[in-house]
């Protein structure tokens, strides 16, 4: 049948190649997020790689290489990109008196219901496609040279050997393995998410429900108790960020609390989250404030990142909430 749909798609029909290509759009768009740390790059760089690959598709050898041959375009693609930009995407808690806020590229979140096709993906596979997603993640391969952070992705997320992954990036075997290793070491000198610190779901869910209900409760006290003690809160675009339960406290009292607040629960980046709701007098309704990535860890919730410029229908959220009856 594979082999059928290339012949007809090298004939021309377009409905052909869709029904190769598009079932690999999901995960082009994860790993092109994972170069670029936007979901919207990401999106630009699988469709441009979409139309390149319909343009060259006299070049595809047999319909089995498909997948390698669509992650071979969309990485160049996103390369290309990142030789355009040379800036990096960024957290405020990137940012240093040494690194000031002006004009920071900030990274934004991934819709969580963009990672179903991992639900496919044999269980390892499956669990390396999710947790290379958490932030702390991403956030660390932004700080790898663009080449080495693709080598990396290509090896141990991807799974491609270092014979494949010298196809794809059109270099040498010795080339992928001195990348890979420098992107290792880069790796651990970075903030990244110790999964055994990671509870199980069902504590994650119910930490997250008490917290959302401290939210719409406007109980700063609940909310402070559900933290760790070194918990930290940050709210790209705006470049400050808080460390610590009495900060965070603090923050709270003085800005957004006391508030009306609606949480409405969503996935975002392989972590809980949620869309989070402002009382809007005027407009008689919940407006969207931002969306909270809430990370938990064993005792409670390590880091908060609330992204306020997040467009909440890209993450299944509704536009405004009208009061409960």
């Amino acid at each position: 049948m594979t082999a059928k749909l290339l012949a007809r798609a090298r004939d021309g029909d377009e409905n052909a190649f869709a029904a190769l290509a598009e079932p690999l759009r999901d995960e082009l768009t994860a790993h092109c997020y994972r170069m670029l740390g936007s979901f919207h790059e990401a999106e630009d760089m699988v469709q441009e790689a979409m139309a390149r690959a319909w343009k060259s598709l006299a070049r595809l050898d047999e319909p089995a290489s498909i997948r390698p041959w669509m992650y071979k375009i969309a990485t160049n693609r996103c390369l290309t990109q990142l030789g355009r930009t040379a800036r990096r995407r960024e957290l405020p808690t990137d940012l240093t008196p040494e690194r000031p806020s002006t004009d920071v590229h900030w990274l934004e979140p991934y819709p969580g219901h963009r990672m179903r096709y991992a639900d496919e993906l044999a269980p390892e596979s499956r669990t390396v496609a999710r947790e290379s997603m958490r932030l702390a993640f991403i956030v660390a391969l932004q700080h790898i040279p663009p080449r080495q952070r693709a080598v990396l992705l290509l090896r141990e997320v991807l799974g491609y050997s270092a014979v494949e992954t010298a196809d794809l990036l059109g270099t040498t075997v010795a080339s992928v393995n001195s990348a890979l290793q420098r992107a290792r070491t880069a790796r651990t000198e970075l903030r990244t998410v110790d999964e055994r610190s990671v509870p199980a779901s069902d504590e994650i869910c119910a930490l997250a429900d008490r917290y959302a209900t401290a939210w719409e409760a406007s109980d700063v006290e609940a909310i402070v108790s559900l933290l760790t003690t070194d918990a930290v809160y940050s709210m790209p675009p705006l470049p400050q960020y808080f460390t610590g339960r009495d900060a965070i406290r603090e923050f709270l009292l003085d800005g957004p609390l006391p508030g009306r607040w609606r949480f409405v629960p969503t996935r975002a980046n392989g972590a809980i989250a949620f869309g989070t709701y402002l009382w809007d007098d005027r407009a008689s309704a919940y407006l969207p404030c931002g969306l909270d990535v809430v990370e938990v860890r064993a005792g409670g919730v390590a880091e908060v990142v609330s992204f306020l410029e997040a467009h909440f229908p890209t993450y299944g959220l509704p536009e405004r909430l009208l009061p409960r009856d």
